[in-house]
């Protein structure tokens, strides 16, 4: 029976490399074509836009596994039964619960290496990218951290904690030097906010002024920061809420609502690191109703084909999903959890006809 499991597995898998492998050469492809929209904009060049596909292949990896999940046990399975080897099996006393087992362990495999993708390679991964790319289309001299960023202006250093949201900063710290490299003020601000025209709102202002060996501190309510950054260069210099590790997504979001600000997007975004795992296993029961469900009959093309339609129907679902949940405010957990608990349904509707 072990060998029979092995080889249920071996060939779930052999599909689904062949499966995600194509779907990651054609989507990065894509990608390639958006970035050359870039090339020739500050320092970005092609081989640029070519480490900015490279580095960033884990996170295509990481969402085409449930519909690359999906897609290789139909044609796995859908082979076999087309060739009558589920048949043979079931003859030799092989039950359609155990061929299920086989499948379904061979998915937690996948749902273990997407777990490990989404918490230990994507974020890493991602943020390399995306700092290697911003660095590149910045003019200003920028070093990117990993919340924040250092600029440079004249004879300024600015240091930016944190970007909480679209043109909003938490602890912002300027330090200013004479042309001998001397520091001659030092401004602290707690929040800032960007304005029109590259200006930026500094409020709740510390500034402490160094003159004859004497430090004095001042408070300013509001002061404004001209010529710093222009909108499109702040969401160049945004991480996207996927490429935070869990620890991080946990302290921005602490961060986000002691601000007042709007923490759903990464509260969503720490969710789905759960989420899609289970996509990925809830996409493998799926793919069994398709074998032993209503379609059996079904030629291994038309199962294919079905099968794909679903698989884009529910990827563009769970999209549509997030967005409402952010439009209407919904709880993140129940909008990371809702596209599992709909596929796990329609597969337990499907297969219920076969036991």
């Amino acid at each position: 029976m072990r060998i029979l499991d092995i080889y249920i597995g071996r060939t779930f898998l052999n599909y689904f490399f062949l499966i995600i492998l194509i779907l990651m050469v054609l989507f990065s492809l894509f990608e390639l074509l958006s970035q050359l929209d870039d090339v020739g904009t500050g320092s970005y060049r092609l081989t640029n836009a070519l480490t900015f596909v490279a580095l960033t292949l884990p996170k295509r990896l990481l969402d085409l596994m449930p519909i690359s999940t999906l897609l290789g046990g139909i044609i796995a399975l859908g082979m076999m039964a087309d060739h009558g080897e589920l048949v043979a099996m079931q003859a030799a006393g092989v039950s359609i619960l155990r061929i299920c087992g086989a499948v379904l362990v061979t998915g937690m495999l996948l749902m273990l290496t997407s777990g490990i993708l989404a918490e230990m390679v994507v974020p890493g991964m991602e943020q390399l990218a995306r700092k290697s790319r911003a660095q590149a289309l910045t003019p200003t001299e920028i070093t990117l951290t990993r919340q924040g960023f250092w600029a440079r202006r004249d004879n300024s250093y600015i240091h930016v904690d944190k970007m909480l949201s679209k043109g909003v900063a938490a602890n912002v710290d300027i330090f200013e030097f004479t042309d001998k490299g001397r520091l001659q003020t030092f401004t602290h601000a707690q929040n800032a906010t960007l304005q029109d025209n590259r200006q930026w709102l500094l409020t709740g202002i510390t500034r402490k002024i160094i003159a004859d060996n004497e430090v004095t501190t001042k408070r300013i309510e509001t002061l404004t920061l001209d010529s710093f950054l222009s909108a499109h260069q702040v969401s160049l210099l945004e991480l996207p809420p996927y490429s935070l590790s869990t620890p991080n997504l946990i302290r921005y979001i602490n961060a986000l609502r002691q601000s007042g600000q709007n923490a759903d997007q990464h509260s969503i975004a720490l969710w789905r690191k759960l989420s899609v795992p289970l996509t990925t296993g809830a996409m493998v029961l799926l793919s069994l109703s398709f074998i032993f469900g209503s379609t059996r009959s079904s030629s291994a093309g038309a199962r294919i084909t079905f099968g794909a339609f679903i698989g884009i129907v529910l990827y563009f679902a769970d999209q549509i999903i997030i967005q409402w949940g952010l439009m209407l405010n919904l709880n993140p957990f129940i909008t990371a959890m809702l596209p599992v608990l709909l596929i796990s349904s329609i597969a337990f509707a499907r297969l219920r006809r076969a036991f």
